[in-house]
Formats: C-alpha cells, structure tokens, sequence
C-alpha cells in the first residue's frame, strides 16, 4: 500500500463520515433533503480517486465496504440501526449505488475517467434529476412501473453533460470528439435512468454510460 493509497482512504472516508453526519444529525429532520443531500455529494468522491495507486485498495478497503455499511444502514439490515436517509426513497439506493463504485474500480481502475463518468450520472445526474422531478414534474411517464418526469430526465441529461464538460479536464482525459462522446453518453445515462425502476438505477446509469464511453473512446476511437 503506497502513500497515495493510504491518503486516498483516508480522504475518502473522512469525507463519507462528514456527509452522514450532514443528513444524519443537521438535516435529520427533512429525510428527503438529507437522502438527496448524500446521494449528490457523494459524488464528489470522484476527485479523490486520482490518489489511489492500487487497484484493490479502492476497491477492497474504499468502495466495496460501503456495500456492507450501506445495507447495515437500510431497513433490511439485522442490525435496526435507525436512519431516516436510508428510510427515504429506495431503500436500497444506497446500498446499489455502493454496488456501481465496486464495480467501476474494478474493470476501470486503469481509466479513471470512466469510473468518473459513471459517478456523475448516478450521483449529479441522477440525483438532480430526482430534485426537479419531484418538485416541477408535471408531464409525468411510467415506463416499468417507477413513475418519471419529463423535467426530471431533462434535467438529467442537463446536468451529466455540463458535469462531464467541467469534470473530464480534471483527469486530463478529454476525447476528441467530446461533442459527440459527451452528448451520446448523456443520453445513455438519462435513457438508463428514466427506464430502469425501483432504484437500480444507480446501477444501470453509471454502468451503461461507463460502457458505452469506453466502446467510444477506446474501440471507435472518437
């Protein structure tokens, strides 16, 4: 374990035990707010992964435990340990977003910006998206039995493409094709999420979009 792994643990998990103290102790009183709080923030993990140096530190000692948290922390857990962010929406969300930062540090740990790209979409995009949902939604769909907004997927397609814009130079990993890479995956994620129901969305859009960027700048080489 280097400098770099020991630094990026310690960074990642200081920053998850403030943000749960966040919607846990000072918004604890709006569950909703506090589970869109944390599901947004967290996304900003992302910029601490350029710290690692091992593949299997992030992903064995800083993603997948949070698997483990995450559902200790739902109402399924043996354990009732009693959170009203995870009581909030799908009560698995969490737990299944856990699940997709696993999985990117796996098959992408070589390619940072891909695992980034599939944080902004379930964390930004997804989140937002559920935020402008649920308070200007009126043009309501329901594809596979979770109702969606017309201005939720807007805004989730918004949100992931202008996150990908600002975010990708941070890696220093900008295709040369951003204005056809970026647009497309944008989409992909917003498909993703407006399709997918019960919270696996958080799996399906950070997975798709992780997927189809790799087959565009890796294969087709845009």
């Amino acid at each position: 374990m280097t400098t770099g792994d020991i630094t990026g643990l310690v960074f990642v998990y200081l920053y998850v035990i403030m943000l749960i103290f966040l919607s846990e102790r000072v918004l604890k009183k709006y569950p909703q707010l506090s589970r869109k709080f944390l599901h947004i923030m967290v996304g900003n993990i992302l910029f601490i992964i350029p710290l690692f140096d091992s593949r299997w530190v992030m992903v064995l000692l800083a993603a997948a435990p949070f698997i483990l948290f995450t559902f200790l922390m739902c109402p399924f857990s043996p354990i009732k340990f009693k959170s009203g962010t995870s009581m909030a929406g799908h009560r698995l969300g969490l737990v299944f977003y856990s699940i997709s930062w696993t999985i990117l540090a796996i098959f992408f740990f070589d390619r940072l910006e891909i695992i980034a790209v599939g944080i902004i979409a379930m964390s930004y995009g997804d989140g937002f998206a559920a935020v402008i949902g649920q308070r200007y939604g009126k043009r309501k769909f329901n594809i596979l039995g979770d109702q969606k907004s017309v201005e939720g997927s807007i805004t989730m397609f918004m949100v992931t493409l202008v996150a990908m814009i600002l975010i990708l130079p941070y890696f220093n990993a900008v295709p040369s094709k951003m204005w056809i890479v970026v647009p497309l995956t944008a989409l992909v994620a917003t498909i993703a999420e407006a399709t997918v129901p019960k919270g696996m969305d958080n799996i399906s859009a950070s997975l798709s979009v992780a997927i189809l960027y790799y087959v565009l700048v890796y294969v087709v080489m845009l």
